[in-house]
């Protein structure tokens, strides 16, 4: 009895020394600068939204938080280098939507996106446009589907990369609309937006942040917003259900994760802190400039969120074929 006695207290005491251990370095944390991966090239959503709460943030923590590109493979490049990064809270994830929907296009990932990580907090959501070049000739959806039709499988759209959200919005757009568009992945927004001003490729179905400011300057022409709603940055431009197409809601949620096993105490602080940002007037009229609408989540609603749409974009991803390799 007392030798069980003695190892129960023996027991207790290290998970006691755990703790406070394990507290300790979170009330030291962070010692050092932060590099938050952003998985796009400069100049698109993901990007902007990286750099909108890491200014404040490093001024709230006292320490650097770095934004590096680590672009490629929907997205998927990034998060692998994250995934296999050192828990301990100095190397996080601006993670997105894209995320979920790769679980299923891809046949082999390094990692599993619902297991390798541990979600803080959900930063924004951006609406998608459908876009053309000003000098298009299509005016609205309707002409774009006639535009598409005549075309015979030569009007193009460009992505962010196989297996992005952008991807599957035309796929799911050609399959309504009775159309066929040629599919041009980009490594991210900034080389899409430039071909698309450029008129290498008919139009997107991009987030609004790296096209609003050349909507409204009319260089490109807005013809629907993808969610179930419209946008607030662009109140007259219609939904595509509006415009005639049913059963379309899709936005782009962009987050920040950490890698799975980092401090509960880091996770909590970072989600206090990043929240805090977000829920700031400061913050939200940046948003508003963009075309984003913040969100602020706690880490399990974001958690369901990802685990939701794992299952939401599985389908879409079966029905439209898509697989990469």
């Amino acid at each position: 009895m007392k030798t069980s006695n003695f190892r129960t207290r023996t027991t207790l005491t290290a998970m006691a020394f755990g703790f406070a251990a394990s507290l300790a370095a979170a009330q030291s944390w962070p010692a050092k600068p932060i590099t938050l991966i952003v998985p796009f090239p400069p100049g698109g959503s993901s990007d902007a939204l990286a750099r909108s709460i890491t200014t404040p943030l490093s001024q709230t923590l006292g320490q650097p938080v770095v934004v590096e590109s680590k672009p490629g493979a929907g997205a998927t490049v990034g998060a692998d280098y994250v995934a296999k990064a050192k828990p301990d809270g100095y190397t996080l994830l601006m993670g997105a939507v894209h995320h979920t929907i790769a679980t299923s296009v891809y046949k082999k990932l390094p990692y599993d996106f619902e297991k390798s990580f541990t979600p803080i907090t959900t930063v924004a959501l951006v609406p998608n446009v459908l876009v053309v070049n000003a000098k298009s000739s299509a005016t609205d959806v309707k002409s774009l589907i006639a535009l598409a039709k005549a075309a015979s499988g030569k009007l193009s759209y460009g992505s962010n990369g196989n297996g992005t959200v952008q991807h599957l919005i035309g796929t799911q757009f050609s399959s309504t609309a009775g159309v066929e568009l040629l599919h041009v992945p980009y490594k991210g927004s900034a080389p899409l937006t430039t071909d698309l001003l450029g008129g290498q490729v008919d139009m997107s179905f991009d987030t609004l942040t790296p096209l609003v400011q050349h909507i409204k300057a009319g260089k490109l022409r807005a013809l629907a917003v993808t969610t179930a709603k419209r946008s607030s940055t662009l109140p007259d431009v219609p939904t595509l259900a509006e415009a005639g197409m049913t059963d379309f809601n899709q936005g782009t949620w962009f987050g920040i994760l950490a890698p799975a096993g980092t401090p509960k105490e880091v996770v909590a602080k970072l989600n206090a802190e990043m929240v805090k940002i977000i829920q700031s007037p400061e913050f939200k009229k940046r948003m508003e400039e963009i075309g984003a609408e913040p969100v602020g989540d706690s880490p399990a609603q974001m958690a369901a969120q990802i685990k939701d749409d794992t299952a939401k974009y599985a389908k879409l991803v079966k029905d439209a074929k898509v697989a990469i390799d």
